[in-house]
């Protein structure tokens, strides 16, 4: 056991490690006080290993978010990995962690960011050979995700040991996207109530979160879809597309037909999460 202990703590203390090499000089400027602290106490351990496997270990599905973008905004965001690996003697532990960058080999890693937790998995060992492992990780935007260039596709390392010390760990064992959050404030469809045949107005602005500022700024140049779920129907229709000013702002006008909700709908990019806005309108 404590061979297996031990090539589970390894595993782990690398990648909580890796935090000491994710504040590139370039980007110095824009990251958090607290980050550099954080940074500094991080273990003095080598990186994560690169990928290997000795005997018989497998890691047969990995989970991350249920399998849906992970969307951060301006506060903290915990999410759940789980694993599901087997191993002819029983599964003692696994892991996974999110990372960021080019390469985790060698001795010098090109990795600018990781989501990873220092928590043990808590394991379900649903058969003699198998078991599902969820790890638990809180995403902190002023340390963990430093600069909005942060944004888009990452990395998922998984690893797994057996009761018999056998190993599998796979730096890149998928991908998974990482977004910042979308919002729409200040929506409203005008006025309320209204004559049918009269003109609607409707206006809002779509937001974005910075991670580099912990702020939501407007988002400009995007499309968004005006559109319409007339009362009593299960579903929405597109009206029209708009697309926000240079400050996120969006307006808009319509014919009133009939009682309703509109909606802005933002379908979301590689970057950025979906985001809705409602506002019900009664037409007389």
């Amino acid at each position: 056991m404590r061979i297996r202990a031990s090539l589970a703590t390894a595993t782990v203390s690398g990648a909580v490690a890796l935090t000491s090499l994710v504040a590139p000089a370039a980007h110095a400027a824009d990251s958090p006080a607290g980050t550099a602290g954080k940074l500094a106490a991080a273990p003095s351990v080598a990186a994560a290993p690169a990928d290997d496997v000795q005997g018989d270990t497998k890691v047969t599905k990995v989970t991350v978010n249920a399998d849906t973008d992970l969307v951060v905004g301006v506060g903290k965001k915990t999410f759940n990995i789980y694993v599901t690996a087997n191993d002819p003697s029983g599964i003692y532990t696994a892991g996974a962690f999110l990372w960021h960058g080019t390469t985790l080999d060698g001795d010098n890693p090109d990795v600018d960011g990781v989501l990873a937790t220092d928590q043990e998995a808590t394991c379900d060992k649903w058969s003699a050979t198998a078991a599902t492992c969820k790890i638990t990780i809180t995403v902190d935007p002023a340390g963990d995700l430093y600069d909005s260039s942060l944004n888009g596709r990452w990395n998922v390392s998984a690893w797994a040991v057996g009761n018999d010390s056998d190993y599998i760990q796979k730096n890149t064992y998928k991908n998974h996207w990482v977004k910042r959050a979308a919002s729409f404030s200040g929506f409203n469809a005008s006025p309320e109530p209204v004559t049918k045949g009269r003109t609607i107005t409707v206006t809002g602005t779509l937001n974005r979160a910075s991670w580099t500022y912990l702020k939501h700024y407007g988002y400009g140049s995007q499309s968004v879809q005006l559109q319409f779920k007339k009362a009593g129907a299960s579903s929405y229709s597109t009206v029209k597309t708009v697309t926000s000013s240079s400050s996120g702002y969006l307006k808009t006008t319509v014919t009133a037909s009939a009682d309703g909700t509109w909606r802005f709908h933002y379908a979301g990019n590689s970057t950025s999460s979906a985001a809705d806005a409602y506002d019900y309108v009664d037409v007389r």
